[in-house]
């Protein structure tokens, strides 16, 4: 499936975030991430966000959809270097 991933976390933590979640996804822009990723990988994903997430303060929202086919990205402004974009 592919999915967006968009976090809101105390600065104390967003770089755990940020970790995380370039395990599994690209990183496009501060807090949002995107990608291919399977079931089983979303829940890993998930489950180790949710060891470092304080329910009062941090939140998630996690777009799934089921093919690219039906998904269109407009991007407006300078272009962030995805890590899929970086020469090696």
């Amino acid at each position: 499936m592919f999915v967006i991933l968009v976090y809101d976390a105390n600065e104390k933590r967003v770089q755990k975030f940020h970790k995380k979640c370039k395990k599994y996804l690209t990183h496009v822009q501060n807090s949002v991430f995107e990608g291919e990723i399977t079931d089983a990988d979303l829940r890993k994903l998930i489950d180790e966000l949710r060891e470092v997430l304080e329910e009062i303060e941090d939140s998630v929202l996690i777009y799934k959809f089921r093919t690219r086919k039906y998904f269109e990205r407009e991007s407006i402004g300078i272009k962030k270097p995805s890590s899929d974009e970086f020469i090696v």
